[in-house]
């Protein structure tokens, strides 16, 4: 088993190292800034649905409460 587990690995780096194309770092960091920049908008969009939703919500309950 041992030895199977040694093959697997030698391999798995040997595929890492020789067949794999890695992106050169100026696509890494356009890329980078890309997401970033997705993530950010995301995350004021889900924080304005959250607001809307509270929003909402509250004016409900008060609404049922009275």
């Amino acid at each position: 088993m041992l030895k199977g587990l040694k093959e697997y690995v030698k391999g798995a780096y040997n595929e890492l190292i020789n067949h794999v194309v890695w992106p050169k770092w100026d696509e890494v960091y356009k890329m980078t800034i890309v997401v970033s920049v997705f993530s950010a908008i995301f995350s004021l969009f889900i924080g304005f649905v959250d607001y809307i939703f509270r929003y909402v919500l509250q004016a409900y309950y008060k609404l049922i409460k009275s």
